[in-house]
């Protein structure tokens, strides 16, 4: 079973390729008869999870709207899942014959999910009819709006829903996939199983993106996803891939999150999404290119962003035996608040809300731990927000500036309730025989691809020798060999000034294959260092 990092308890070290891959299976609770169907998950298994109610009514209305050449406006969101939502139903639609047009909410000025501005730009395009994508769940009030201004309405959503639902022609609703997914388990009702599947590069951008948890039916979409990902056709993805430095064929779950989601979603976060999706539906190469650069530099002005607003958000605080940590400060944009809450949340290991405090009514986010449904909590302080939505581990809501104190106080009061583990510590899976593995044992971890919620990517930890250390980046980073392998620890530069050639210490880490100048080397990516005390290993860096 996995064990916490900083409390391990003497265990087998793993000696074989066939043993590793048997603990890591045991470890995320797949059973050896469910082992085929998790290394090689199949579409066709999960018809059951696409055959969404709502499907049925929302496929005539659309092909009605189809024969009567009605103007269709797809609905999305400024994010990764938003947009590419609205690229599949925008691609899949005209593939029908739909007069179909796309339209993305500007995050500051509008907000997440359908405003008055929104709708009335679908009534003064002539448009009878809206379809929503990863959002809508929650919007009962817009939805009697759409309807007084003559708009029917169909809503495909995964976030989690309300009481009350909003009165729709019909309503797709599904919180197993992202929002992006349930939009195309509406499109494959209507489309030829090659179209259908042709979008699922799309689906797997903003499955991973989304942080959906990677197993069951969305670990099938995601692998077929890429499968289509790294063979894609689609100008814009390429120039994406080609702006990222990336290189097609190679392309896996760390690279969705981390390299190509950030930069489809920067544009959205710092001004108006509408770029990335033209960047995602476009068939013009060297407008995919400028598209792309754009979206890139874009993404570097965000990450500076975030950079210098961590500092900010870091100053003051103080969390003692507080559960949740809230800080506000109007030097923010609304579109990092959530990437600064997600790092507050993984350095304090508590629940993290950021606001982004404005005149009158303020934008805030919320990024939480494993065990608490930040969600829920917002619900029980509802009668001090306007309104809120998300996921359990990730929401945002906004907010009366007048009354963040308030919420703050009740929001502190309703975590007094809740229990969870707020140590931090870094799950592992085991330790390996350094001296016994090689490339292949790479080979026999991607396998598990793609990783994410309910799959990790596989992480280990051990006692080893150190050799020949060195600082590279700059002094930013630690490289050296542990027992012989070649060990890079990003951002240790500076944490062990004393460390000395031949001293013992424990590791955690990844294991990888560095490729540089067309030589490929085993590397264990470190992610944390400890100091061997006896028979303790003493937490330092985390």
């Amino acid at each position: 079973m996995l064990q916490s990092l900083g409390m391990l308890k003497p265990q087998k070290i793993i000696t074989s390729k066939e043993e590793l891959v048997k603990i890591l299976l045991k470890n995320r609770g797949i059973k050896e008869a469910d082992r085929e169907k998790f290394f090689n998950p199949a579409l066709r298994d999960f018809e059951k999870e696409f055959d969404l109610p709502g499907i049925t009514s929302a496929k005539r209305r659309i092909l009605q709207a189809t024969k009567n050449k009605e103007l269709v406006i797809v609905y999305g969101d400024y994010d990764v899942d938003g947009l590419c939502g609205a690229a599949i139903l925008y691609l899949g639609l005209s593939i029908v014959g739909a007069k179909v047009l796309p339209y993305i909410p500007h995050r500051e000025k509008e907000g997440f999910g359908m405003s008055e501005t929104g709708l009335q730009f679908a009534k003064d395009q002539g448009a009878k009819l809206i379809v929503t994508v990863d959002n809508g769940i929650t919007a009962v009030d817009q939805a009697k709006l759409a309807q007084k201004m003559g708009l029917d309405l169909i809503i495909t959503d995964h976030h989690l829903p309300q009481d009350i639902k909003p009165e729709a022609l019909s309503i797709i609703h599904s919180t197993k996939m992202c929002g992006a997914a349930v939009g195309w388990c509406l499109l494959r009702s209507f489309l030829s199983k090659k179209d259908a599947e042709d979008l699922l590069d799309l689906v797997a951008l903003a499955e991973v993106s989304d942080m959906v948890p990677m197993l069951g039916v969305n670990r099938a979409l995601v692998k077929a996803g890429l499968e289509k990902l790294n063979s894609t056709k689609r100008v814009g993805l390429l120039a994406l891939i080609n702006q990222a430095g990336l290189t097609e064929g190679e392309i896996n779950s760390y690279h969705v999150g981390f390299v190509l989601g950030p930069r489809l979603n920067a544009k959205g976060r710092l001004e108006h999404a509408m770029d990335a999706l033209r960047l995602l539906c476009t068939k013009d190469p060297m407008k995919a290119r400028n598209l792309a650069k754009l979206l890139g530099e874009t993404n570097d002005r965000r990450r500076q962003l975030v950079t210098d607003g961590l500092v900010l958000a870091k100053t003051g605080i103080s969390i003692k035996d507080e559960k949740i940590i809230l800080t506000s400060s109007d030097k923010w944009i609304p579109g990092i608040t959530g990437l600064l809450a997600g790092k507050l949340k993984d350095e304090y290991g508590i629940p993290a809300v950021v606001i982004c405090r404005m005149e009158s009514v303020s934008k805030g986010s919320a990024r939480s731990v494993k065990g608490v449904n930040i969600v829920e909590i917002f619900r029980s302080c509802s009668k001090f927000l306007i309104d809120v939505g998300g996921h359990p581990a990730a929401a945002g809501f906004t907010i009366e500036t007048s009354k963040i104190d308030e919420f703050k106080s009740s929001l502190q009061k309703a975590m007094e309730k809740v229990k969870f583990d707020r140590s931090g510590k870094m799950e592992v899976d085991g330790e390996l025989a350094l001296d016994k593995i090689d490339k292949s044992w790479v080979e026999a971890l991607d396998k598990f691809e793609p990783f994410g919620i309910g799959n990790p990517k596989p992480i280990f930890s051990g006692n080893a020798k150190i050799a020949n250390i060195k600082t590279v980046g700059g002094g930013a980073h630690l490289k050296f060999k542990a027992d012989g392998i070649d060990a890079i620890a990003f951002s240790f530069g500076g944490k062990y000034p004393n460390l000395v050639d031949g001293q013992s210490m424990g590791l955690a880490y990844y294991l990888e294959i560095d490729k540089f100048n067309n030589t490929e080397k085993l590397q264990l990516k470190v992610t944390d260092l400890y100091e061997l005390s006896g028979n303790t290993i003493s937490q330092k860096s985390l």
